[in-house]
């Protein structure tokens, strides 16, 4: 799955500005043109949640209405690699798996 990256008015934050666990710039969208990134206050709840599930990392990139969930959040780790956490409406998590794009 690709991504592209998302066009947003909120400035982007400096890594160094940013603690572990939270995001340090805006989540891409997937490039497919008919997904929708998740934007205002529920970017914040489906980060937070992702973020939360995962324990570390920093979102990278969000979907509206994935296939396998309302929320989807591609969390990238301390190690680089990166775990996919599907959201339901309430911000509930209901499924996550590896990325296995990065795999080698």
């Amino acid at each position: 799955m690709g991504w592209a990256p998302l066009t947003a008015a909120r400035p982007v934050r400096s890594r160094s500005a940013v603690g572990r666990g939270q995001r340090d710039h805006e989540p891409r969208a997937d490039d497919d043109a008919t997904d929708t990134p998740i934007s205002g206050s529920d970017l914040d709840k489906a980060s937070a949640a992702a973020l939360k599930h995962t324990g570390e990392g920093r979102v990278s990139e969000t979907e509206v209405g994935d296939e396998e969930s309302l929320y989807e959040v591609e969390v990238t780790l301390d190690d680089g690699s990166q775990v996919d956490v599907q959201l339901d409406e309430s911000f509930a998590v209901v499924g996550s798996e590896a990325d296995k794009e990065n795999d080698g």
